[in-house]
Order: C-alpha cells, then structure tokens, then sequence
C-alpha cells in the first residue's frame, strides 16, 4: 500500500507530512538514486506553479537531488506540461513539478515525469517510496567533488511558447480571433498570453497576477464563470479557462456557455477521425465521462475506452493499446501525436484550429454531444472510509444501477488526491438521480460519524 503517493504524486498540505521539507528532500533523493542507473548523464528538471510554499520545497528536492551526485536545472514557474516537454527537450534524466493542480495556495504536490516524459508508473513510485522508508541511501552519499551542482535555466518559457506555436498550423492565424484567458494567477501567467497573441489573437487577460496566495483563487478551470461572463459582454469569440499548473482547460462559448472536457474531446475526435488521425477509432477517457460522450463516439463510429480516475492512467492505456487521444472531463486532453500529458494551452490550440477549419463557432460545434443529466457529490470524511463496511451500501448502489438500467449509472469512489468520498450519479431524469446522490452521500456521512 502506497504511503506517499496518491492518484496524482504526493499532495497535501504545504509544510505538514507529507508535504514538508524532509519529505521533499528524501524524494528528491529518491529520485536521483533511480536515474543514477542511466549512463548517459545525470540531470534533473524541477519546475514548480505560483505558490507560496514552492520556494521551500524546491530548494529542498533541488538539496537532495543533488546530495545524491545529480545535477539540477531549475525552470521557475512553468506549466506540468513543459516540465514534461523541456525534460525530453533537455534529454534530462527527469522532471518534477512542484504544485497541487487546482487545489487552494495552501496545498502543494510532487509530481514526477520519467526522461521519456510520461508521469512515473506506480511502480516506481513503490520504488522510491521503498527507499525512503527502508534508509537504504544513507550510506551511498557522495562527497567533495562528487556531489551535484544547480543551475537555473534562463529561457524555458520561450522554448515552450515556441513548441506550442508548432502544434497550431503553420497556413492558420488568430487575426480575426478575441480570446478571454484565464490564467488561474498559475504556471501559465508567463506562457499562455504570448502564445495566443504572438498567433494574432485579441487577448482579454485575468488571472495573470499572481502573489503566491491567489492560485485557482475563485478564477481558473475550477471556477470559469468569470471568464464566460467577461465573453458575454465583450463579444469575444471563445474564453478559455487553465488550472492552476496549466495540464487542463475549461472553455467558454460566444455566448458565454460552459463546455466541459468530454463536449472538447468529442469535436477533437471527429476532426482527428476525418483527418484519419485518431487511432483504432478510439477515444479514451475515464468512468466520470459523461454516457452522452459515448453516444456520441457511436454516431461517428468511433469506439470509446473507459479508465480509473486521473489522466496518468488515461495515458497508460493509450500507450499500452497505441491510441493517440485521450482525456478527463475535468479538462485534461492528451495529444500523444504532440505532447506526453494533458496540455490546457495545446488543448486550446487544436480546438481553435478546428473552429477555423469549419468556420463554425464554439456554441455550433459542441452540439455534437448531448450530456446526459449528471450529478456529481462530494463527501469530506476524517477519516478514511471503507466503503464494503458500510452496511448494505453496496446492496442499495445495485438497486438504484438496476433501476436506471441502460439509460444511466453510479459511480462511487474514493478521492486519490484529498479526503474525499465523489458520489457520481447519472441518468436521463434529474430528479431520480439526484435523489439518489443525497441517498448515498447521507450513507457515507453517517459512517464517518
């Protein structure tokens, strides 16, 4: 059973375990003892978002790493996504990003991306647990002139900005676009602006003024409601709405409705199906997809391929199968033909350039897929809770499952990244599910007591 690592890294509140400096410092450890293995260079990349908390836990990753005889190359706030991209760019040993995604300023994580670029398989994670816990390093510290050295690398944003600008294509412009952006005050404050005005768009810009505090601060993917009410009175064409450490977007229409990551993934897919460009007719994403989704996928004779929360495992199916696109409804969209993680500003990207290839609006183009009605609940517990213990929770879960039949489905979890029990239900009447959300969620708050 992992101690550290959750769905997502290692998150939780920012100077209480796990999330303290010793911690930091033995993955960091950790890390540079695993890559050590490789013969062609020993560097590490760490990247980190806006928060407060990421000045002391990346000098402590940054001691460790380098109190193992590794090397580290400092970045500075960026996005996850170009950690991944400079490490592989870099052919560094490893990148690790500093933040906890759309979590408050007052949470952080460690997040770990192989030198291929993909995020650390959970056996890996084992791994370094193993050796933190088992004090196995202790004794393999180098000394004198053995020990790694910490550089600060001066133009990360613009190799990003520049690799993003590629994914769009090279006879299309924004010129005739307006665009509200909403930043979150995260890693993209200092990237996602350039690119889409260097493209030749009109950018309207919040969430872009970051003081360590302020991070997915009521704005943000997790709170896009601003920005699509700034599209409605401005006119602007599409609003686009990052997380805190820029892996997933939410968007906006021209008339300021919401359109979540499965509407986004069905209009990416179809253009990638008439390009010929989406593999094995298959979109993958996750058990929180909404059933519309599928529908969708259907029509279009395409297939979708469900997975556990969280994009890594998105991910792992697409490269154990050779898909090439995948994403959450949260908003994390994975381009396998263009980067290895979910990327909110490429995401963006493709989406604007299929709305100029139709010459359609957003509001046109999301109509190719109707949600069913979805309720989603979340629970806070105190403690860890089991849900086989509570009594004939499971039995009441296959009740309601047989009622909605075909046409609908429950879905209960736990959260990997916070205490947290989601209660998901789905069907085409509102009311029925709903009711039975507050059924289960009554059930979990009486066993946490």
């Amino acid at each position: 059973m992992k101690r550290l690592f959750g769905t997502d890294g290692i998150r939780g509140v920012a100077n209480i375990y796990p999330m303290t400096t010793e911690i930091a410092m033995q993955v960091g450890r950790g890390i540079a003892f695993l890559v050590k293995d490789f013969k062609h260079g020993h560097r590490i990349v760490i990247g980190k978002d806006t928060r407060l908390s990421c000045y002391m836990l990346e000098n402590a990753l940054a001691a460790g790493i380098c109190s193992m005889g590794v090397d580290v190359l400092l970045s500075g706030p960026l996005p996850t996504p170009g950690i991944a991209f400079i490490t592989t760019s870099m052919r560094a040993d490893a990148g690790v990003v500093i933040s906890a995604s759309h979590n408050p300023f007052q949470d952080n994580g460690i997040k770990i991306f192989s030198r291929t670029g993909y995020k650390l398989p959970d056996e890996q994670e084992a791994d370094i647990e193993d050796l933190i816990f088992s004090q196995k390093m202790a004794a393999l510290r180098p000394v004198a002139d053995e020990v790694g050295k910490a550089y600060r690398i001066q133009d990360c944003r613009g190799r990003y900005i520049v690799f993003l600008k590629h994914t769009f294509p090279s006879h299309y412009t924004l010129d005739d676009f307006h665009v509200v952006l909403d930043c979150a005050n995260g890693a993209t404050y200092g990237v996602a602006p350039h690119v889409f005005e260097e493209l030749g768009a009109k950018v309207t810009k919040i969430g872009v003024e970051p003081d360590g505090k302020n991070i997915n601060d009521e704005c943000g993917a997790l709170y896009p409601q601003r920005m699509a009410e700034i599209v409605k009175k401005t006119g602007a064409n599409i609003g686009i709405a990052l997380d805190g450490d820029g892996d997933r977007l939410i968007v906006s229409d021209e008339k300021g409705n919401i359109v979540d990551g499965d509407h986004i993934m069905a209009i990416c897919a179809r253009d990638l199906m008439t390009k010929k460009k989406l593999k094995k007719k298959t979109l993958v994403a996750t058990v929180m997809s909404n059933m519309g989704l599928e529908v969708a996928m259907k029509k279009m004779k395409g297939k979708l391929v469900r997975t556990q929360v969280g994009d890594r495992y998105v991910v792992e199916e697409m490269r154990k199968k050779k898909y090439s696109f995948g994403g959450e409804q949260s908003g994390h969209l994975i381009f396998l033909d263009h980067n290895t993680t979910g990327d909110g500003i490429l995401a963006a990207l493709q989406l604007l350039s299929i709305m100029i290839k139709r010459k359609k609006p957003l509001s046109e183009l999301s109509t190719i897929m109707e949600s069913f009605p979805q309720v989603l609940k979340n629970v806070r517990t105190s403690k860890r809770i089991d849900l086989d213990l509570i009594p004939a929770f499971h039995e009441t879960v296959k009740t309601m499952e047989e009622k909605l039949g075909n046409d609908g489905r429950i879905l209960v979890r736990l959260s990997g990244t916070e205490p947290v029990v989601r209660v998901m239900a789905e069907g085409k009447n509102f009311d029925t599910i709903d009711t039975m959300a507050d059924e289960l969620c009554h059930m979990i708050e009486k066993a946490n007591g």
